[in-house]
């Protein structure tokens, strides 16, 4: 996973007060209106417009003698800096319900007071759980660090940390706020990417969770198509066990997940959209002695060693299923293992055989080393797809990438109606 220091890379150097003026002058289209809105100098207003727009590497506002109106990458940002408020207003209200249940004893909308030191200062202290190594990962001493998460606290009136005999507990609020914090520096993130690819500098990032039956095709022809129109894209894959990548898409580490779909949704703020269907198969070495026969039957199958999943998969699940609810006797010679690249290599040398998605031996299946058994499996079709934030907004390269993503599963799913046929 990304560490808070690479997640606010960019977004780091934005004063949450300077963001607060943007969005004044944008509603007023005047300095001078937007400074007395906020309390601020116009002066003051001014210098925090000039450092924003260099951080943000273009002018925001067309200046007119008859006050400031937004440009289009203006406009673009003013987009990316509403969710942010708004997420981080959220957060807030959130931490003040769990803490307090409207006892609080600090200021009822802190969330308009609250730096973006403070923020990055909670989001590194709940990421490690520890002062010193917070401090160590975001480059200030442990003394200012532990300064600016405590004013924080009393900002707020919530308790954010507990000390244990241990070191420190973070408490539920402080992890609900801290996920809103992240979620709002990378909207910035998101934001500085889409000025800069107006300007015509595309170096945006997508950070793709991934598990297995999405990586083996669609997600590298995704990513080459890309590649092809945004060479200058930054793509990081991520890949591991489904509670994880979802913990990092929620929390803004991850822009989309790919991969298996969940039914029903573990939880209610994500979404998910379906490429494809992706059934079993039972595989074995291109030649064995099964290929040969127009329908294979489980007395086969059972006669046979194999080489599978291990327990507690879902497909290992079904495999031992497959022969205890047809009363047959299972394999007796079985060999269990989590890595298809050990799977395959002990299928291309032995009569061994496996069951495994049917998308995951295509390139073996297309080159005449592996083949699927006549056995029928259309009953173990289970929904591929992307996994999102409910209320994530792509940049035109996530769009992009997206679409390959679907193009990619069209050709699948196209591939599989054809073997159907043939089958």
């Amino acid at each position: 996973m990304e560490s808070t220091k690479e997640v606010v890379k960019r977004a780091i150097n934005f004063n949450l007060r300077h963001l607060r003026a943007f969005q004044e002058i944008a509603a007023c289209q005047s300095i001078s209106h937007a400074a007395a809105r906020i309390h601020l100098t116009q002066p003051a207003i001014t210098q925090a417009l000039a450092k924003l727009e260099d951080l943000a590497g273009a002018r925001l506002f067309d200046r007119r003698g008859r006050g400031m109106f937004l440009n289009e990458p203006g406009a673009l940002f003013l987009r990316r800096v509403e969710r942010a408020l708004t997420l981080i207003e959220e957060g807030a209200r959130s931490a003040l319900k769990i803490a307090t249940k409207g006892r609080a004893r600090g200021f009822s909308q802190f969330d308009r007071l609250v730096t973006s030191a403070q923020l990055r200062a909670l989001l590194a202290v709940v990421e490690a759980g520890n002062f010193s190594l917070a401090a160590r990962s975001i480059g200030i001493s442990q003394p200012s660090l532990h300064r600016t998460a405590r004013d924080l606290e009393k900002l707020s009136g919530i308790t954010l940390f507990n000390r244990v005999s241990l070191g420190i507990e973070v408490t539920p609020s402080a992890r609900v706020l801290a996920q809103h914090a992240r979620l709002a520096f990378s909207e910035i993130d998101q934001g500085i990417d889409e000025i800069q690819a107006w300007c015509g500098f595309d170096t945006g990032r997508i950070v793709v969770g991934t598990m297995p039956l999405a990586r083996t095709i669609i997600l590298p022809q995704a990513i080459n198509n890309l590649l092809k129109d945004r060479p200058d894209v930054d793509v990081s894959v991520i890949d591991g066990p489904y509670d994880d990548l979802l913990h990092g898409l929620r929390h803004g580490e991850i822009d989309l997940l790919t991969g298996a779909l969940r039914d029903p949704l573990p939880i209610s703020d994500v979404v998910q959209e379906t490429l494809f269907s992706d059934p079993l198969a039972i595989v074995a070495r291109a030649g064995h002695p099964l290929s040969a026969k127009n329908k294979v039957t489980l007395g086969d199958l059972a006669a046979c060693s194999w080489a599978v999943p291990r327990a507690g998969t879902p497909t290992r699940e079904f495999f031992n299923n497959m022969f205890a609810t047809a009363g047959v006797s299972g394999p007796r010679h079985v060999i269990e293992a989590s890595s298809l690249v050990l799977i395959r290599g002990l299928l291309s040398t032995s009569d061994r055989l496996t069951i495994m998605s049917a998308h995951q031996m295509h390139h073996e299946e297309e080159q005449g080393l592996l083949c699927r058994l006549r056995f029928d499996m259309r009953a173990t079709s289970r929904d591929i797809g992307i996994t999102m934030r409910d209320n994530w907004r792509p940049t035109a390269t996530q769009t992009l990438f997206l679409n390959y993503l679907r193009k990619a599963s069209a050709r699948v799913q196209k591939h599989s109606k054809t073997y159907s046929k043939n089958e």
